[in-house]
């Protein structure tokens, strides 16, 4: 060390402190409360910064996959940018699946990542590699910041990075930003930096004042000629469908949807994640339940080809929809876009509108009242909502008198059984998918979120618990045994939080999806058992007591009900197993799906 001193290449630890308490200073400032730190040397600093600031609270994840999702969660729940810290080498590597789904879905994300030092870096120093630029594409900026110095222009051009990062990381589109941190030893603190500014002071304020940047974020919505061009559109065709894909929660976008669908009379295909399916608004507004079912049907998909379409959120899960309409082209698809994404995979949209979906709603129903107009109410809406209310009235006439328990009775008994205020997060896979055909609408509200972005597997119990950790009530995760155990590590982080979680996995032994598919009918031709449905044969009940967790496996619906009731009263981590038969889930569902349809037809 002293020989590198000599060199020039130590590090005045000092200066050190001073710049990253400024770095995190402005961090705060910008609206960051939560760091989620992965355990390093390199990265010392910045977890010593971080950890001394008052208004920053440190979360230890022993790896940083896990962090990275549990990060992603907390943000989407809590709805403000979170940190995370990591130290050098593959830590950093780690991180990516989150970003990547992070990115897709706009959720911010200011990913620190510790470096080497410039003179450490392609000469085969250890635990080094090229983070430079990293996550590619998936990040909205990306800073290789200076070896941390001392001086007030040093300090100014932390807070201003800082500030920055997170404006970025917001918006628009909102996503994960990267900043890496090329770091030199001696990396431990001293006693007394010397003078500050460090955390919270006020020295060194015009540098600090000049270089945080305010940023002010305000609904897009469109130009009053566009809206001219939409009222007559809409005054045009009673034909006409509002699609609404994920949205995040806001009680306000989903009533002026609700409200812009009431007036025109255009019924909703409400995704489970568009927080549309369910919610006071359902009493009042044309909300179709299981339409995703019931266009499976080629006879009930040319009956309801609408003359236009409004997207609104990110893409559905529905395939069937997709078809539907791919199969009858609107005359007009107009797709809200607020970020400019293009959530338009069959390349359908005549018209984009970059605007926040409530304000476009709310512009679109306020001109619709100034022209005079009342609710309208059409034949096509009538039929659409009859179709859809004989296959609801059907479906849950099944669903009560079946004895066994399948994945359409256990995913709607889980949402009925939750309180108002839960939160249910969803694995992608076969539960976003059960949850789409067979969760009811109701005048109950259910905040429903998951992975929808690029729509992966991984990460899905760290998410959850991040998203447990934003302290917003109760949080349910269902989920599948292969999601599971891709993220089983991300049940120790459930130890830490006061709520808790409860995990409802369903236990198809494999992947389940695939004996959906047409590869199923191959068979061991093409290996099907080992290569797609890929058995694990564990034993999910070992980790209970690995976890200290509330456990319980559940073979009939009145055994689910008491185990979803006890799990309410525990506190940590409740896990509920579902036991299920891929056969016959898959001969269940399609029999429920055939006797929406013919319910629908009035057969």
């Amino acid at each position: 060390m002293a020989a590198r001193a000599r060199d020039g290449f130590a590090a005045v630890p000092g200066d050190v402190q001073r710049f990253t308490a400024a770095f995190f200073d402005a961090l705060a400032g910008s609206g960051v409360r939560d760091v989620c730190v992965s355990p390093g040397s390199r990265s010392t600093p910045l977890v010593v910064a971080a950890h001394a600031h008052p208004q920053l609270r440190c979360r230890p994840i022993l790896d940083e996959r896990s962090a990275g999702f549990f990060a992603l969660g907390l943000a989407r729940q809590s709805g403000h940018p979170v940190a995370l810290i990591c130290t050098s080498g593959t830590a950093a590597a780690n991180y990516l699946p989150a970003v990547v789904e992070a990115h897709a879905a706009r959720i911010p994300l200011v990913l620190l990542t510790a470096d080497r030092p410039p003179e450490l870096r392609d000469c085969g120093a250890g635990q080094t590699i090229d983070q430079v630029g990293i996550y590619g594409g998936y990040v909205r900026s990306f800073v290789e910041l200076p070896v941390p110095t001392g001086g007030a222009r040093a300090l100014g051009y932390a807070r201003a990075v800082a500030s920055r990062a997170v404006a970025d990381a917001r918006g628009g589109p909102a996503g994960p930003v990267h900043l890496n941190w090329p770091l030199r030893e001696p990396l431990e603190p001293v006693v007394d930096p010397g003078e500050p500014p460090a955390a919270g002071s006020s020295a060194g304020a015009d540098q600090a004042t000049a270089a945080v940047v305010t940023v002010t974020s305000a609904p897009a919505a469109p130009p009053s000629e566009e809206i001219d061009v939409l009222l007559e559109i809409a005054q045009t065709y009673e034909r006409g469908l509002v699609v609404c894909g994920p949205l995040a929660p806001d009680a306000e976008r989903s009533a002026a949807i609700a409200e812009f669908a009431r007036l025109t009379g255009w019924p909703i295909f409400a995704d489970p994640t568009s927080q549309l399916r369910r919610g006071p608004h359902v009493d009042t507004a044309p909300v179709l339940a299981h339409a995703d079912l019931l266009l499976r049907d080629s006879r009930i998909a040319g009956d309801w080809a609408p003359d236009v379409v409004v997207r609104l959120g990110d893409s559905p899960v529905s395939k069937s929809l997709r078809l539907a309409l791919e199969s009858h082209p609107p005359k007009h698809l107009v797709l809200v876009d607020p970020d400019r994404v293009g959530h338009d995979p069959s390349h359908l949209a005549s018209r984009v509108l970059v605007a926040d979906p409530g304000a476009l709603c709310e512009a679109w129903a306020r001109a619709w009242r100034d022209a005079g107009w009342e609710a309208r109410v059409s034949e096509y809406t009538r039929q659409c909502l009859g179709d859809d209310g004989r296959a609801a009235d059907a479906l849950s006439a099944a669903l009560a008198d079946e004895s066994e328990l399948l994945e359409p009775r256990a995913v709607r008994e889980l949402a009925e059984s939750l309180p108002p205020d839960a939160t249910l997060y969803v694995s992608n896979s076969m539960p976003i998918r059960d949850l789409d055909a067979f969760l009811a609408g109701s005048n109950r509200p259910l905040r429903i979120l998951g992975h929808r972005g690029a729509s992966g597997i991984d990460g899905l119990v760290s998410a959850a618990a991040g998203a447990a950790a934003a302290d917003r009530g109760p949080v349910v995760l269902l989920i599948g045994d292969l999601a599971l155990l891709h993220d089983v590590g991300g049940l120790r982080l459930v130890r830490d939080l006061p709520q808790g979680l409860t995990v409802v996995v369903l236990d198809n032994d494999g992947g389940g999806i695939f004996s959906f598919l047409p590869i199923a009918d191959h068979g061991e031709a093409v290996g099907f058992e080992d290569l797609f449905r890929t058995p694990h044969g564990l034993n999910l009940a070992d980790l209970g007591p690995l976890h200290g967790a509330f456990f319980a496996r559940v073979h009939s619906v009145a055994d689910y009900r008491k185990a979803l009731a006890t799990a309410r009263d525990q506190s940590g981590l409740r896990l509920i197993e579902v036991p299920v038969d891929r056969d016959r889930n898959v001969k269940g569902f399609r029999a429920l799906a055939a006797l929406a349809v013919a319910a629908a037809r009035g057969n």
